[in-house]
This record gives structure tokens, C-alpha cells and sequence, in this order.
């Protein structure tokens, strides 16, 4: 079962309990409430009238009993031990219990030296095992164990019931949270407007760029045609003045023709590499 559950539960018994009881009665209920593993918060019975009506009586010593589980711890105990009825081994160990829990309330990490004194340990075996077997196995902390640094990192710690006077502390302790809450809301909003800001004057930047390349793009592109229009008309220049050129020459080839060529004949050459070559007289 669910520890909140377990101790919501308890709670209820104990409020029933303590309602049908009245004056010395009321003792036996306090201490087994006090004694019980699985309770620690006392608050709904110190609520309970019967028990508010034990102020100022005979039995006074149960409500300062109730009291001492509610909010003190082992040293309160022992500077007022003299008032106080004498605790059984059970209230004992649950007061050195809530006793670790006052002490994470405001620091998370203690040291074995603070943890000996609160909790009238002797060594640092017995205040590891009281650590293990009685806190962190019942779920009111967890936490590590530092041997070489003599401490002890609290990680998680269950709450106890509010001290006199604590609530307005409390409340003024969440009206900073939340004062902070909001101020670190504004901040992040902030942020994102000027993400926001820098991302479309980012966005502006990129199409101005794009838009300057695409230009660079056109213009280099206007150039190369230009160039290769111009190669053109040099190529076809260059034909042009071959084939002029060639045209001149077979004019002049055709003049010398007619110049040497003998009239009626046909100059005739015929290879043959075994004999002399002779030349064909013109027939008459």
C-alpha cells in the first residue's frame, strides 16, 4: 500500500479514536499513535477538541507529547525531558526518525558529525545502518551515503506537520517562488520575441542573399552568352576568309593548268616502281 494512503488511513483511526476519549484516557492513544511505523504527521489529532482540552490539566503531558511528535526532536526532548512522560522504545525511535526529516527540511546535505549529535549516535556504522534500515527502507528519505566526504546527500525527504508561526513563513516562501515564477516567465518571453525578431531579419537576410546570387547568376549568364556569340562570328569570320581563300587558290591552280598543259595532249604519270617512268607523246 501506498505510503500516503497507509498514513492517511492511520490518521483517520487515530482522530476517532481520540474523539470518543477524554482526560487520562487519551494517554494510551498518544502513545500508540506516536509509536505507530507508518504515522508521522500529528496535526489532525492535536485538532481533535478532546485533545486541545487537555491544556492546562492534569494530562497536559500527552498534548505536549503529541506536540513534540508533531514538530519537535530528539533535543527538544532531551531539554524538557523532566515534563515530559518517558518514551518508549517505538516513540523513541520515531522521534530520532522525524528528527532526520527537520534537519533535510533545511539543508540537503548533513554531515555525520550533525547527524551523531541530533541523534545520540556513537559511531558512523550505527548512523548509517539507523539511516538504511529506518529511514530510506521506510520511505520518509532517500538519499547517498558519502563515506568520504562523512555525509549524507538528500535527495528526497517527506514533510512534517507545519510549526506555529511556520505557515506565514511558508506562504511568504511560494508568494517569492511565485513572484520569481513570473519574472522568469517575462524574461522568457522576451527571449522568444527576440528569437522570433532574429529569425525573420535572419529570413531577410537569406532572400536578400539569394536574390543578389540569382542576379550575379544572370548577369554572369548574359556575359557568357555574349562571349559565345562572339566566338561564333569570329568562327564564322575565319570560315568565311578559308573559303575565299580556297576559292583563290583553285582560280590560280586552274590558271596554271592552262598555262603548262599541252595543247591536244593529256599529261599522263603512271607509278611504277620496276621500271623508268616515260612520258606519252601527244597523238596526232
Amino acid at each position: 500500500m501506498d505510503i500516503e494512503q497507509r498514513q492517511a488511513e492511520l490518521i483517520d483511526h487515530f482522530v476517532k479514536q481520540a474523539s470518543t476519549q477524554k482526560g487520562s484516557a487519551l494517554g494510551p492513544v498518544v502513545v500508540e499513535a506516536t509509536s505507530q511505523p507508518s504515522l508521522f504527521a500529528f496535526s489532525e489529532i492535536l485538532a481533535v477538541p478532546n485533545v486541545a482540552e487537555l491544556e492546562g490539566t492534569e494530562n497536559s503531558a500527552y498534548l505536549d507529547v503529541l506536540r513534540l511528535f508533531a514538530h519537535g526532536t530528539w533535543s527538544d526532548y532531551k531539554s524538557n525531558a523532566g515534563h515530559l512522560p518517558q518514551l518508549v522504545p517505538d516513540q523513541v525511535l520515531k522521534l530520532k526518525q522525524l528528527t532526520v526529516l527537520t534537519l533535510a527540511e533545511t539543508n540537503k546535505v548533513l554531515p555525520y558529525d550533525q547527524l551523531m549529535q541530533e541523534l545520540d549516535v556513537s559511531n558512523v556504522r550505527e548512523l548509517e545502518d539507523f539511516l538504511i534500515n529506518e529511514c530510506m527502507y521506510a520511505g520518509i528519505v532517500r538519499g547517498k551515503l558519502d563515506q568520504l566526504r562523512r555525509c549524507f546527500e538528500v535527495q528526497f525527504a517527506a514533510g512534517r506537520d507545519l510549526r506555529p508561526g511556520q505557515l506565514g513563513s511558508m506562504i511568504q516562501t511560494l508568494s517569492n517562488w511565485l513572484s520569481t515564477s513570473d519574472n522568469l516567465l517575462v524574461s522568457i518571453q522576451e527571449k522568444i520575441k527576440w528569437a522570433d525578431t532574429m529569425n525573420e531579419s535572419d529570413k531577410k537576410h537569406r532572400k536578400d542573399v539569394e536574390d543578389r546570387v540569382e542576379e550575379v547568376k544572370k548577369s554572369l549568364s548574359h556575359k557568357n552568352h555574349s562571349n559565345t556569340e562572339i566566338c561564333w562570328s569570329m568562327c564564322l569570320t575565319y570560315i568565311v576568309a578559308e573559303v575565299t581563300h580556297c576559292k583563290q587558290a583553285d582560280v590560280d591552280f586552274r590558271g596554271h593548268e592552262e598555262i603548262y598543259s599541252e595543247p591536244g595532249g593529256v599529261m599522263d604519270y603512271e607509278e611504277d616502281r620496276s621500271r623508268p617512268k616515260r612520258r606519252r607523246h601527244p597523238m596526232s
